[in-house]
């Protein structure tokens, strides 16, 4: 499976997410569907992007007791989309209901990943607001573990962290990174971030930017530079 880049479309209608897809007129993106933009829209505008061609991350993060993820999963299951998410703290048995929620009667389903520890998270808030005493690495490591024990195909983990992931679950288990700044940029909220160029060099399979193209004076030129120091 090769690299590619995800956007964030962390928007809150469909008229401006239209309006910023419109933008980009010689390739379709890979697109992120989060909770501002689902909850203000509602599943039709999966459908409606799904509609212009467009590849879909839905990035929900499920996180609630088995059975309840397994029934989610089998109405998320109906909307195409190429890849949805749930938090990797829900347990092992939360991740396999999951997937056997979204798993087709033909056998097929989108890709599955489990979040690690979010970007914004670090080693201080997660001992200090979680009680975790155990460091970041060695946590997003059991977590990423315990997903692949699941089956799931991935997860999402800081770019510091790809190459990590790899070693223990292996090549083809995915690593979907969010937390990538250019190096000229501001790194917002994130804490622990990488550039496109570090994180292809890291081994991540894919990138999530959001606000560096979204944000950006021309975004169609900032997705070209994404794709340029990433995949190409």
């Amino acid at each position: 499976m090769g690299k590619d880049v995800i956007i964030a479309c962390d928007f809150n209608s469909k008229e401006d997410t239209f309006d910023f897809l419109d933008k980009f007129t010689d390739k379709k993106p890979f697109v992120k569907i989060g909770m501002e933009l689902f909850y203000a829209e509602g599943p039709r505008i999966v459908r409606d992007i799904k509609a212009r061609g467009h590849k879909i991350f839905l990035d929900l993060k499920l996180h609630d007791i088995p059975n309840t993820v397994k029934k989610a999963m089998a109405v998320l299951r109906n909307l195409d989309v190429d890849m949805t998410n749930l938090h990797a703290a829900g347990t092992i048995n939360m991740m396999t209901a999951a997937l056997e929620g979204l798993t087709r009667p033909d056998g097929t389903r989108p890709l599955l990943i489990a979040v690690t520890q979010l970007t914004s998270t670090d080693g201080e808030s997660l001992k200090r607001d979680l009680l975790i005493d155990e460091p970041m690495d060695k946590v997003v490591m059991h977590y990423a573990e315990n997903a692949a024990k699941a089956g799931l195909d991935g997860v999402v983990c800081s770019p510091l962290e790809a190459a990590t992931v790899h070693k223990a679950c292996g090549k083809s288990f995915l690593t979907v990174t969010p937390g990538v700044r250019f190096a000229d940029g501001d790194k917002g909220d994130q804490k622990r971030v990488m550039t496109p160029a570090e994180a292809k060099k890291a081994g991540s399979d894919y990138i999530v930017v959001g606000r560096p193209i979204t944000a950006a004076a021309d975004p169609a030129e900032a997705y070209a530079r994404c794709l340029a120091e990433f995949v190409d």
